[in-house]
């Protein structure tokens, strides 16, 4: 993996065609990123395959809510990662804690071995470990090749100061990936003050309206604070305006 790098978080086709578009390096490809991500269909993945030329990470979150899973999602967990690398994902992105909040290392190493020659990230369950240093070393032992995080923070310009603690033990081991808020407006500050070479960005640029005329109100499918009729895309000009932030860096 060259760096530095910005990868696409996206959750459909026109947003992954947008990121690209833009100048993603890579794609993390999810579901429902309203509710922070679950795992996508393999038929999206086909289709964003098919569309775009760049390496494509897939996230296994088989639900909203904590990472401690039990044996029923694991099984579920291991079954996706070991069908979408059949389909040609470049990697997995995975994580799973314990009930005291360390890294699962003997369920990680489950999903590891499904995921097989494929690049492994650790999300954001990262950010809801105890100990961010230990989870470090643990993740670069069973071999994650990033670690996908804000710094333990809600974003991470606020995490600044953990992150560039994190660049520093890793020490080339295992990528620390800056993730949560990260806008063409605060990328250069991330780096100057936490070294991070590697971005993780859905490049959107405030919802998109629905194309519905007839508006039902008052019902809601889901989340009551989620409009229906809102739309979260990538936009392919804020997104190329943070990859052309990222990849000057070291101009």
């Amino acid at each position: 993996m060259e760096l530095p790098l910005i990868e696409g978080c996206v959750d459909c086709l026109p947003s992954a065609v947008a990121a690209e578009k833009g100048g993603a390096d890579r794609l993390e490809l999810c579901a429902n990123l309203s509710i922070g991500g679950t795992t996508p269909s393999r038929a999206l993945l086909r289709q964003v395959k098919e569309a775009c030329a760049i390496p494509v990470n897939v996230l296994i979150r088989p639900r909203f809510g904590d990472f401690l899973y039990d044996g029923a999602e694991l099984g579920q967990m291991e079954e996706e990662i070991a069908a979408f690398r059949d389909l040609g994902a470049n990697g997995a992105v995975i994580g799973v804690l314990t009930p005291d909040g360390e890294l699962d290392v003997p369920s990680m190493k489950r999903l590891m071995a499904a995921a097989g020659g494929m690049e492994v990230t650790l999300h954001r369950a990262f950010d809801m470990a105890r100990d961010p240093f230990e989870t470090l070393e643990r993740a670069a032992e069973l071999g994650c090749t990033t670690i996908l995080t804000s710094g333990q923070a809600a974003d991470a310009l606020a995490g600044a100061d953990v992150l560039a603690e994190l660049v520093r033990r890793a020490a080339g081991r295992i990528h620390i990936m800056a993730g949560s808020g990260v806008r063409k407006d605060n990328i250069r500050a991330i780096h100057e003050k936490t070294g991070v070479r590697v971005f993780h960005t859905t490049g959107r640029r405030g919802a998109v309206d629905s194309g519905m005329i007839y508006r039902k109100e008052g019902v809601s499918m889901g989340l009551p604070s989620l409009s229906e009729y809102e739309l979260w895309r990538t936009n392919e000009e804020e997104f190329r305006s943070c990859a052309a932030i990222v990849h000057g860096l070291d101009a």
